[in-house]
């Protein structure tokens, strides 16, 4: 019978989750919805020293956010809770079984010790090691005497368990994504297992956890592979060989440029986030910028780091979170480091946010119009609804709405003078005037009806390009320029349809006061 597919994420809650670790976690997901499996959720936070106030919430509510589900685990619950490591109180009873059979002994050596040890090997240009060559010349329970060991424990002198890698014996491992990995034992230095402070570290937790809690695949990145072969042999001392979870070693996120791995400085440095939410160091209060604060929608996250690193082996590259599903499968993980692009992030922004409906952007939207304290615009929502309709499709994201719809709720101040000077010159203010008077005749003759205004004034500016031959640009150009102070903006005939055609006279006349006839 096949066993079941049972998969988990375990962050340590050390500070802000890196977008590297979302996408291991979203990995992990699609293995487990696409093999009808469980996703499960555990703190490792066995290392206290390094523990920072408010990760652990932190990292819920980043998947909160994305909508990646747990099936078990902290804030979710489960039949193999706890699922916070703290509160799982078995480690010790195994790394004494450990010592008990042969597999882990009692290291005495102080800190100091070591340091002396280090400094000692620097000095003659060599790297110490606690391991099978050094081991029996340093202060343990394989060194010393068992009545000396007995002694020690007696008064509680303090000690570490390590791990006992045997002599010279290679350890294989049948990796999902990098096939065959082997390692030889003499090369690997014997792990603290348990610390002094009376809690075990990663190594020992996450064996003993991921063989309580089922775990049948363990998805993690490649950072993890050089501790593998421990992994691997305490599965073994412990005689777990037969359940032993298949193992998955992701390649890293790459800086843009492709050399090394993404870091907040390489955010800070070109401008996008790292993490998913913004965060603030509850120590410096520094605030690092977050996808969501930034703008990006969840579904395009999720659709950007899928690809950093797999893909379907088609030409497809917009996937709902169901089709990802559908599609995954680890064997088109790639071996080789994925280059963050930002480009293509805000592509894929791009393509969720034109997803969006209308109505519901405009509601963010009147929000953001609303903290700009602009008197007496207009923020109706059947108007705002329009003017996302028209401009959405420039925009990556909500923010980029202001910049590219300001020219309908507020008339222009200023005219950008590089378009003043390729445009209005000549006798181009001469050419508006006789136009504004036209438009108030226009006006005039469709009182409260915009949209005719709008469209009849278009046909008299073609019939005034082609009377007067003149180059359509020469007119529009100005025109948008009075509408909008710059050289951008929709379709013409639409910004005068929302603003209307006492606006739209008001914007001509004021341009022509101020830049001349």
């Amino acid at each position: 019978m096949d066993r079941k597919v049972r998969v988990r994420f375990a962050p340590s809650p050390t500070g802000p989750l890196h977008i590297g670790g979302v996408r291991t976690a979203l990995y992990n997901y699609l293995f487990a919805k696409k093999n009808n499996g469980d996703f499960i959720l555990r703190i490792e936070d066995t290392d206290q020293n390094r523990f920072v106030e408010g990760a652990e919430e932190y990292i819920i509510e980043a998947f909160k956010w994305l909508g990646l589900q747990f099936n078990e685990g902290v804030g979710v619950g489960g039949n193999f809770a706890p699922y916070r490591q703290s509160e799982r109180t078995v480690y010790k009873d195994y790394a004494l079984k450990l010592v008990e059979n042969g597999w882990a002994y009692y290291a005495f050596d102080t800190p100091e010790e070591l340091d002396a040890m280090r400094k000692e090997c620097e000095s003659q240009k060599k790297n110490f090691q606690y391991d099978c060559n050094t081991r029996q010349g340093l202060r343990n329970s394989l060194s010393l005497s068992e009545n000396e060991v007995d002694a020690l424990l007696k008064n509680n002198v303090p000690y570490v368990i390590r791990f006992k890698f045997p002599v010279n014996t290679d350890v294989v491992l049948n990796d999902l994504i990098r096939g065959e990995v082997k390692m030889n034992t003499s090369l690997l230095d014997d792990k603290v297992l348990f610390k002094s402070d009376g809690l075990p570290t990663y190594h020992l937790a996450n064996v003993v956890d991921d063989h309580l809690m089922e775990i049948s695949h363990v998805i993690r990145g490649e950072e993890w592979l050089p501790s593998c072969p421990l992994h691997v042999m305490l599965y073994r001392a412990f005689s777990w060989e037969e359940t032993m979870p298949q193992f998955a070693h992701l390649p890293l996120l790459l800086k843009p440029e492709g050399n090394g791995k993404l870091s907040k400085r390489d955010g800070d440095r070109l401008g996008f986030p790292v993490f998913p939410l913004q965060w603030k160091d509850p120590k410096t209060g520094e605030i690092s910028s977050g996808y969501r604060e930034s703008g990006y929608l969840p579904q395009a996250v999720i659709n950007m780091l899928a690809l950093l690193g797999w893909n379907a082996g088609t030409e497809q590259e917009i996937f709902s979170l169901e089709e990802l599903v559908q599609a995954f499968t680890i064997d088109r993980i790639s071996k080789h480091g994925a280059k963050f692009d930002l480009t293509k992030a805000k592509w894929f922004n791009h393509h969720y946010f034109q997803e969006l409906a209308n109505e519901d952007i405009a509601k963010d939207y009147i929000k953001i119009l609303d903290n700009l304290d602009l008197k007496g615009i207009n923020t109706d929502l059947t108007f705002v609804v329009q003017v996302v309709g028209l401009v959405k499709e420039r925009c990556d994201f909500l923010s980029d709405l202001w910049d590219n719809s300001h020219y309908f709720f507020v008339a222009p101040q200023t005219y950008d003078g590089k378009v003043v000077n390729k445009r209005w010159k000549d006798d181009a203010g001469r050419r508006m005037a006789e136009i504004l008077v036209e438009m108030r005749h226009i006006a005039q003759q469709t009182p409260d009806d915009d949209n005719l205004f709008a469209h009849n004034t278009e046909e008299f500016l073609h019939r005034f390009i082609e009377e007067n031959q003149l180059n359509i640009g020469q007119i529009m150009n100005c025109i948008r320029l009075a509408l909008v102070g710059e050289g951008k903006g929709v379709n013409l005939v639409d910004i005068m349809k929302l603003i209307g055609s006492n606006e739209t006279i008001k914007r001509l006349d004021k341009a022509i006061k101020v830049l001349g006839c």
